[in-house]
């Protein structure tokens, strides 16, 4: 497993990109994420950087 590896952003139906994350990476032990399926996340960025910054949202109540 790893803390690094490549990935590749691409564009889907016109409207969307997709983020690919490499499997060693996500599947590594360290990583914050625990996804056995999609999940929502927030993507940020400052400008004039070269870094995006990818956090889970918070699940909302489904009951209210």
């Amino acid at each position: 497993m790893g803390t690094e590896g490549r990935g590749t952003i691409f564009r889907i139906k016109g409207s969307k990109y997709m983020l690919y994350l490499p499997v060693g990476v996500v599947d590594d032990s360290m990583f914050p994420f625990k996804c056995d399926k999609s999940m929502c996340v927030r993507v940020s960025f400052k400008p004039g950087s070269d870094r995006i910054i990818i956090e889970k949202m918070e699940e909302k109540n489904k009951e209210g």
